[in-house]
């Protein structure tokens, strides 16, 4: 049984270790000095999105832990693309649109961690962290220098044998620019291991052979030097039925701007968890300590209805991606849509996200009467159906009980001048947008 450090423990039990190159060596190694670790994140789409928050919130760990993080962009890497985890080649953006990117990018990666040096409540150091770009050390060398400085150590046997190429080539094929990938990450670990004094990479677990590159390339050219990295990869996360938390299962395209998703479609991804998946998620993602999380594990088993687990989930990630402020107003629409709470208090971003949601309809002209209006929103099949409901007390505009079925709403009515609410029953609700 290996001898390993409470930090690594912690990581452990949250699921945040997939593999390490020497496990030993990294416990001592936390153990005996601050350490300085990096993850890196390249520039594909205007927003990171939910999945990023993995390695984003783990250096985040280490340096709540004591460690310095350094967060890197890849102003470089992004202009040649990683084929880890991808079937064909990508289409490559321009160098402006790179840089466009980074520059999106860039608030999002240093709004995870601190920027200077504190300490602790209970005496700890935190150390500030470093935003990196590395286009700034890759930009001036010259493909010859590249060649005869960095490729001369690199074994095309063991480059053909790393996973990501051998998948991609059995898979159709890859181009010598993405064949070079692993070369450009290397040289990014060995400038940061030299300038910055890194010691570690962290990433997800299909960066393996990325990083394990670094790992050679640095033993290789540093041989005489006494110094040791590390590599720890976390692991890619799954739901319950065994897909990857991706476009799949929302997470690749649930982004961190809230001009792409909104604090309400936020709070409502993490809220929708599936029982079976929110004990990992609160470890994973949260900063709830074991035995709160262990109560709420509890709370699944005996109260599943209940959504305490799901609730507290939401609530942390929504803090901590949009902040309190949010947060409260996302709660505040939540009860407000079932007749809980003021609608007319709403912000109009709010009300209009919650709608959108639930369901927004639009119509244009005069308003149609309430029954036509329940079809429209799909809270009835038919509008005998609506008239229906209406006669049974089931529906309302606003939280207000509809007593006519025929009477349409007044242009009063019109929250923010625009949306209605729409709800049948307790539980089933939808939205009006007048044009």
């Amino acid at each position: 049984m290996l001898c390993v450090s409470d930090f690594l423990d912690e990581l452990r039990w949250r699921g945040l270790i997939a593999q390490t190159t020497d496990e030993q060596a990294l416990s001592t190694a936390l153990d005996n000095a601050p350490l300085t670790v990096y993850a890196g994140f390249d520039p594909t789409a205007a927003s990171l999105h939910a999945g990023h928050l993995v390695p984003l919130l783990t250096l985040r760990r280490f340096q709540q832990a004591g460690h310095r993080p350094i967060v890197l962009a890849g102003g470089a890497t992004g202009l040649i693309g990683d084929p880890s985890g991808r079937s064909s080649e990508r289409v490559l953006n321009t160098p402006e649109r790179v840089r466009e990117l980074v520059e999106a990018l860039r608030p999002q990666l240093a709004k995870f961690v601190d920027f200077e040096d504190s300490t602790t409540a209970d005496g700890r150091v935190t150390h500030a962290a470093v935003l990196a770009n590395n286009l700034d050390w890759t930009a001036s060398i010259s493909a010859l220098d590249f060649l005869r400085d960095v490729g001369k150590h690199f074994p095309v046997t063991q480059m053909l044998a790393r996973e990501s190429v051998a998948a991609r080539i059995s898979s159709g094929g890859l181009s010598y620019t993405e064949f070079s990938y692993q070369l450009l990450q290397a040289n990014d670990f060995l400038q940061l291991y030299r300038d910055q004094g890194c010691r570690l990479q962290i990433g997800g677990n299909d960066q393996w052979g990325n990083i394990t590159a670094g790992l050679d390339y640095i033993r290789r050219v540093t041989a005489n030097e006494g110094g040791q990295a590390h590599a720890l990869t976390l692991p890619l996360l799954t739901n319950a039925n065994g897909e990857k938390f991706g476009k799949s299962t929302g997470g690749g395209s649930v982004w961190l701007d809230p001009n792409l998703t909104s604090p309400y479609a936020w709070f409502q991804f993490w809220f929708n968890t599936d029982d079976r998946d929110v004990v990992g998620r609160l470890k994973t993602f949260t900063f709830l300590d074991r035995k709160e999380i262990e109560e709420l594990e509890t709370q699944v088993a005996e109260r599943p209805a209940a959504r305490l687990a799901q609730r507290r989930l939401a609530e942390e990630m929504t803090t901590l991606v949009h902040g309190a402020e949010e947060t409260s107003a996302v709660l505040a629409a939540s009860q407000a849509l079932f007749g809980r709470g003021e609608l007319r208090e709403l912000p109009a971003e709010t009300l209009r996200a919650a709608l959108t949601e639930a369901g927004l309809h639009q119509v244009s002209g005069e308003l149609p009467s309430a029954a036509a209006l329940l079809q429209t929103a799909g809270l009835a099949g038919s509008l005998s159906e609506a008239r229906r409901t209406v006669r049974e007390g089931g529906a309302y505009v606003n939280n207000v009980k509809v007593t006519d079925a025929e009477a349409p709403p007044a242009r009063e009515d019109l929250l923010h001048g625009r949306w209605l609410v729409l709800r049948r029953g307790k539980r089933t609700v939808s939205g009006i947008e007048v044009l």
